[in-house]
């Protein structure tokens, strides 16, 4: 096989390129200023490796008053996200916000953080340990920093947690609702939880609905009444609603058990002289 001219030219014209580009050597930049601008470059170059051992060295080697500290977490744990280490890169985020809380960064560093845990929870049918943890991260930056411009983002990023939470609830009752017979009180926990705890989710309705259909299937008809008094104040004229809850009466108005007041004593009538 022979190569053609314009082959062979770009094929020397790539080892020429890997050839005069000049190695990483850490062992060769003897100082915290000098690593933390080649380790700086690396990272412009998307030379992610490089980039994650220059900046992990300076989070070990700089004083913790330096001024480059905290950028050196701040680049290390953005490069740990661009190869998909998403833990070491939330806990180097994390670093930055515990170490340096008043830094121009730190919330910057608190978002991503919390983001960092999010991307780990990839479903809403798997183990929700690192959903905890990104909710958490959440509410520590909206805690921290309340005035924060990146609250905003934080919410929607919450919100979208949170539905994912009401989601694998649902998802739960939804499995013990299946069972053969029917296992109505342990549905009923799940949906309960995705209707109280995650009440603005999209998904509450849907636990709302099979709340009550349980309610209905075991017989509690008092709660079924009182939840659909419940969901049609939150969903007016919801079809759904309408039609899970026809034929459910209204809550009984519980008579004022309280015993009427005593007349006041009358005043004692004055001495006759």
């Amino acid at each position: 096989m022979h190569c053609t001219p314009w082959r062979l030219a770009a094929a020397l014209s790539l080892l020429t390129a890997v050839a005069c580009r000049p190695d990483f050597d850490l062992k060769k930049l003897t100082t915290n200023e000098a690593l933390y601008g080649a380790s700086l470059k690396e990272y412009q170059q998307k030379r992610w490796d490089n980039a994650v051992s220059g900046f992990e060295k300076l989070t070990a080697d700089l004083p913790a008053r330096d001024t480059l500290l905290p950028r050196s977490y701040w680049y290390l744990a953005s490069a740990h996200q661009h190869i998909g280490e998403n833990l070491l890169a939330a806990q180097s985020f994390s670093r930055l916000v515990e170490s340096f809380p008043e830094d121009s960064l730190a919330d910057d560093a608190g978002l991503e953080a919390a983001r960092s845990y999010k991307r780990m929870w990839r479903k809403p049918q798997l183990d929700p340990t690192y959903g905890e943890t990104a909710l958490a991260s959440y509410n520590t930056l909206i805690g921290l920093y309340p005035t924060s411009p990146l609250i905003p983002a934080a919410q929607k990023d919450i919100n979208e947690l949170e539905n994912w939470f009401a989601i694998k609830d649902f998802d739960a009752g939804m499995y013990y609702m299946r069972m053969h017979p029917h296992a109505y009180d342990s549905a009923i926990l799940y949906f309960k939880d995705a209707l109280t705890k995650y009440a603005n989710t999209p998904k509450a309705h849907d636990a709302g609905i099979r709340l009550v259909e349980a309610y209905k299937g075991i017989r509690y008809f008092e709660d079924a009444s009182e939840l659909c008094a419940q969901l049609r104040q939150r969903y007016p004229n919801d079809r759904e609603v309408v039609g899970v809850c026809t034929g459910v009466a209204p809550p009984a108005v519980k008579a004022d058990s309280t015993p009427p007041a005593p007349p006041p004593d009358k005043p004692a009538k004055p001495p006759t002289s």
